[in-house]
């Protein structure tokens, strides 16, 4: 999956967030590292997700958007 992030670089490296995934965030000394740690930020956001809603009824939905 893709997912846009949002990128500023800071005073004490860059801060990088999801606008589509509220809450996760991270940062690092270097774009390139700040990206990386996103990575691992998004996977772990999404298996907390998982483990929420595992009882929880769901439906998957295909939306295109250019």
């Amino acid at each position: 999956m893709r997912y846009k992030v949002r990128i500023k670089r800071t005073e004490e490296g860059y801060a990088v967030w999801v606008p589509g995934l509220p809450g996760c965030w991270s940062q690092g000394e270097s774009e390139d590292e700040a990206l990386e740690n996103i990575r691992d930020a998004i996977e772990a956001y999404l298996q907390v997700a998982d483990q929420l809603s595992a009882d929880q009824e769901s439906r998957y939905v295909d939306v295109s958007h250019a």
